[in-house]
């Protein structure tokens, strides 16, 4: 792995964009905006993560 500062990071960051997402989601009246958001990140993490562990 040629980046394993960057990927620790980003994967930290992951776990607490999912734990944020859930969070969101257990509240009464969640808010689709802010989920939608939190969601859209955590791919484009996930989706950085991947091609760094490709590199």
């Amino acid at each position: 792995m040629l980046f394993p500062e960057r990927v620790e990071s980003l994967r930290v960051k992951h776990e607490n964009l999912d734990r944020e997402v859930r969070m969101e989601s257990r509240r009464p009246m969640p808010d689709t905006t802010t989920l939608t958001r939190l969601k859209m990140e955590k791919l484009r993490v996930k989706e950085e993560m991947d091609r760094l562990a490709r590199a």
